[in-house]
């Protein structure tokens, strides 16, 4: 071990709180839900040894307007939740996107509609990257795929979330959240960012500062969504994020995020030693999307296979990032149900003949 380098094994949710402590978090507000609760129960453990708050608020309704106010005043703040209590959020997810406040906001994906069960799912990603709330908003979605990038992605999100002052999400779901693996802290040198926007008062130094998301006037209301959408064009050119494993000779390509790229990444080791050709494309951002890389990839391969743990909804980003190019196929499992490498190779096998 490295002299700079704490490991241990830890569960995803515990990784992250971790991470966030070690990131500079000010503040945790949340609320209890299944597969996402130890998030809060080792934040209020570690508390009160170290330099931080972490209050269980009395729902996810009043858990984001907490995040609202102590980002408005300039603090390093974060919630997580988990599907029906993500969805409670989604007003002052709104609220916060307008008012143009960084935070770092967490979903651990449970199987829905509905209050639905507590197994993994992937049947957020339409609230994660279209909306959830109302308005012409976006947020920067990360998606991890290991107990490391769960730490890994919290200083990311804290960092992008100060660069752009808009809210990050990292979509996660309930099996890397619970699942157990090896995870590195690295002594990171953390540089907050001056904040003179924040509602800190008035001093003989500066005006006080306002923030809103209430703008009555429409030609006001179009101005603020035209400087929003004028930020979200920079964050899709400068914050794509993928990954991608063994595309450069792949005739059929995979494309997974999360959980389901676990899986799909096992299933291109075994199409290999029958023969085929596959490769796997892994959005890590899943906005911004990587729909050039797709685009490109589409020109040397035969058709593209979408792994998702949902009915099929990112399947339609990468449709539209393919333009009609090659075939694309979607295979998934629903309710918490996790398909087995087998399982996904004999349904890939099954599409590849179709071409």
């Amino acid at each position: 071990m490295k002299q700079n380098e704490d490991i241990r094994l830890m569960k995803g949710n515990e990784a992250m709180a971790e991470a966030a402590i070690q990131a500079g978090m000010d503040a945790y507000f949340g609320y209890p839900i299944t597969p996402q609760s130890e998030v809060l129960e080792y934040l209020t453990r570690e508390m009160p040894n170290r330099n931080f708050l972490a209050l269980q608020a009395e729902s996810e309704v009043a858990s984001i307007n907490m995040v609202y106010g102590a980002a408005g005043a300039g603090a390093r703040v974060m919630t997580s939740s988990s599907s029906p209590g993500w969805s409670l959020m989604q007003e002052g997810v709104s609220y916060i996107a307008s008012a143009q406040l960084p935070c770092l906001l967490v979903n651990v994906n449970r199987g829905g509609p509905g209050l639905g069960t507590i197994q993994p799912s992937q049947g957020d990603y339409f609230q994660a990257t279209k909306g959830g709330g109302h308005g012409d908003y976006r947020l920067i979605v990360l998606a991890p795929n290991s107990v490391q990038e769960m730490a890994d992605f919290v200083f990311l999100g804290f960092e992008l979330a100060d660069k752009y002052r808009n809210p990050v999400l990292m979509l996660s779901d309930g099996a890397i959240g619970q699942m157990m693996e090896r995870v590195i802290f690295h002594n990171r040198e953390i540089n907050k960012i001056p904040k003179p926007w924040a509602t800190t008062g008035k001093t003989p130094d500066r005006e006080r500062s306002i923030i809103t998301s209430l703008f009555i006037q429409p030609e006001k209301m179009e101005k603020v969504n035209l400087e929003l959408l004028k930020k979200y064009e920079e964050i899709e050119k400068n914050e794509v994020r993928y990954e991608e494993i063994m595309t450069d000779d792949a005739e059929y390509l995979f494309v997974a995020y999360g959980l389901s790229a676990r899986i799909s990444h096992k299933v291109i080791q075994l199409a290999r030693e029958k023969g085929i050709k596959a490769g796997l494309l892994r959005p890590i951002t899943l906005w911004p999307y990587p729909a050039p890389v797709l685009n490109k990839l589409a020109d040397k391969i035969k058709g593209m296979f979408v792994v998702e743990l949902n009915a099929g909804q990112m399947i339609e980003d990468v449709r539209l990032a393919v333009n009609g190019k090659v075939k694309v196929e979607h295979y998934g499992r629903m309710g918490g149900i996790i398909p087995s490498p087998e399982e996904v190779e004999e349904q890939f096998e099954k599409f590849i003949k179709t071409l």
